[in-house]
């Protein structure tokens, strides 16, 4: 009892107690019953809207339908197979994963772990966690339907009509989840996409004969229940969750009243969305454009939220406040200069869960910059991309070239969301070190992120799975599978749970600059204070201009008796020939220890990696990291 009021303590400390008291109300609610009485299962079939009504008031979307598009047809191979493969009942889950769903899925049953929700329970009743279960996240994947738009895709470039293939998939939904039961209703963010992806269809598929009154009859009554349920709930994201998810589901209430205006509460739904999502995005995104979520997919799951939005509004005469803008355009920039030129990869930083919602082109899952260019092209700047991508066609923004502007060459800082990048042309530096206000999702301050040649030499093992094993999670999220410093074997952060840190580290200077020779970074955070108070980490890098060479000193303070430091780097077993790494403390060399260690650039997928291991009682490592000559 006494350990349950510590960690409470610990939670309002990092939390807030508005986040305390909200959820012990909400959980409260859920065990009382409330819960299934403010969200009914099963409600009474209505006909809101009719077709006919739709097609004469609805909102203006990207594009009128498809027969007002004029994007030049091209067929891919990859789209086909792809399309070829729904068709089969195979799905690419997470963007890594081929898994045989067949053509008779029920979804409710778990992919990954064979495991079968009842749809009948009520969602409240539905757990987030379980071991039999698996990671819920394999469920909602196919209902998502982000899938959507690889069939849209096909139906555009090969010149078919497989709106009787769409709307089938969205009926059998329907019929197998019930309002407000079972597992996809279980999160507001899940139920936004669906929301968002089938507006995206039925716009598409306006003029399809596929698309009859009986049809959109019922998909309407399942809209109108599920946008009601995001508004009920919003609240949740808001207090309790407070990161992307609120982003997504203010848009798709901003978006279902928008465009569905005859729906009852359809005011209600734009006015409180629209507010909403300004608010999120003021708060979200930082003024130097960085992100709270301190992971580049999850930004980049708002770049597309801000295309959506921003696009949506200029459609339908509306604008957002200034700020809205103004994040968006420091967003754009800020990922930019994040990004290796040769590939338009980021450093698999932070969170990475395989999220991307609207897959509008063939690039690479790893590939910012469709992505990038969209949300640049809407707000009318640039983006250094002289390649125009299919997915500003699809949004209807300006398609012609850039000129030929690109992050400058040197040295960036962005203090706010504590990220420092040196640019050059063969080489990407990208350190962190971050004063937290919100909650971070991995112990990695100080971590150091080095490409090479468009090669990612010392890398971020990304995530892996948001559910499973114990020992596998902590890897993934804590401080052994970055590129930074162990005291004792232990985290920076004291782990809670399965997305909770006590004792958040805490950056107490930092600075990037440039002398004659050199780029330097200097900066120390406070760290292991569940250990013991008073501990910092100092780290200096040192990244000698136009040469692929990097000295770093970590020199640790304020230490407990008896104290090793571990010293970590993550090399690709493929850049084990390539990459030199020495290191000394004050005295003597010191020996790397090489070992197994993991890495996961896909949701749902790992891979070795060798880690170099420097282990001292000293206080102070001095390490030299160069590629080795050809």
């Amino acid at each position: 009892m006494l350990a349950k009021i510590k960690n409470i303590r610990k939670m309002a400390q990092n939390m807030g107690w508005k986040y305390i008291r909200f959820r012990a109300k909400y959980e409260l609610m859920q065990k009382y019953g409330m819960m299934k009485k403010k969200f009914p299962a099963v409600p009474e079939f209505k006909q809101y809207i009719t077709l006919q009504q739709w097609k004469d008031k609805g909102g203006k979307l990207f594009f009128a339908d498809k027969e007002s598009l004029t994007i030049i047809k091209k067929t891919d191979a990859q789209l086909k197979e792809r399309f070829e493969q729904i068709k089969e009942g195979k799905l690419l889950l997470f963007n890594s994963t081929l898994a045989n769903l067949g053509n008779n899925y029920d979804w409710n049953t778990n992919p990954d772990s064979g495991f079968h929700y009842d749809n009948k329970k009520h969602w409240t009743q539905i757990a987030d966690l379980s071991p039999d279960a698996g990671d819920i996240k394999y469920v909602w994947e196919k209902s998502r339907f982000s899938y959507l738009y690889d069939i849209i895709r096909y139906d555009y470039h090969y010149t078919q009509d497989c709106g009787e293939m769409v709307f089938r998939d969205i009926l059998s939904w329907i019929d197998n989840n019930p309002v407000n039961c079972g597992p996809n209703y279980r999160c507001s963010q899940e139920i936004s996409l669906r929301l968002l992806n089938w507006t995206f269809a039925l716009y598409y598929y306006k003029n399809s004969a596929a698309l009859t009154e009986a049809v959109f009859s019922r998909i309407q009554y399942a809209m109108y229940w599920q946008i009601e349920h995001v508004h009920k709930n919003l609240d949740f994201s808001k207090i309790a969750v407070r990161n992307n998810h609120a982003i997504t589901e203010s848009l798709a209430l901003y978006l279902i009243g928008t465009l569905f205006p005859d729906f009852p509460n359809a005011a209600t739904w734009k006015k409180e969305g629209k507010a909403s999502f300004e608010t999120e995005i003021v708060y979200q995104v930082y003024k130097d454009g960085t992100y709270l979520q301190f992971s580049m997919n999850y930004h980049r799951v708002v770049v597309q939220l801000l295309t959506w939005a921003i696009t949506l509004a200029e459609k339908n005469n509306d604008k957002f406040v200034p700020e809205v803008y103004d994040r968006a355009r420091r967003s754009v920039q800020f990922l930019r200069t994040c990004m290796v030129e040769e590939n338009g990869y980021l450093p698999n930083y932070g969170a990475n869960d395989g999220a991307l919602f609207f897959k509008l082109s063939e690039a690479d899952y790893r590939d910012y910059r469709p992505q990038i260019q969209a949300l640049a092209r809407a707000l009318n700047m640039e983006a250094g991309l002289t390649t125009a991508y299919e997915d500003l066609e699809w949004y209807g923004v300006p398609t012609e070239a850039e000129d030929d502007w690109k992050p400058a060459n040197g040295a960036h800082s962005f203090i706010e969301g504590g990220y420092f990048v040196i640019r050059e042309p063969e080489t990407l530096t990208f350190i962190r070190c971050g004063k937290h206000k919100d909650r971070p999702s991995q112990a990695d301050n100080l971590h150091l992120d080095i490409w090479y040649k468009g090669e990612n030499i010392l890398l971020d093992a990304g995530s892996y799975k948001y559910n499973t094993d114990a020992e596998t999670m902590r890897y993934f999220s804590g401080t052994a599978s970055h590129n930074t410093v162990m005291l004792n074997g232990q985290d920076q952060m004291q782990k809670g749970g399965r997305f909770i840190w006590y004792s958040w580290s805490q950056a107490i200077s930092s600075s990037l600059y440039g002398n004659m020779t050199s780029y330097v970074f200097d900066g120390s955070v406070k760290v292991f204070e569940h250990i013991k108070e008073g501990i910092v980490h100092k780290r200096i890098v040192t990244k000698r201009k136009g040469v692929p060479v990097w000295e770093v000193n970590d020199e640790l303070m304020n230490l407990p008796k008896d104290a090793t430091i571990k010293q970590l780097w993550h090399v690709p077993v493929v850049m084990m020939d390539s990459i030199s790494i020495t290191a000394k403390d004050r005295t003597k060399k010191i020996d790397a220890q090489i070992q197994e260690g993991w890495t996961s650039s896909l949701y749902g997928q790992k891979e070795v990696v060798k880690e170099y291991v420097f282990a001292t009682d000293a206080n102070y490592i001095e390490t030299s990291i160069k590629p080795i000559a050809e």
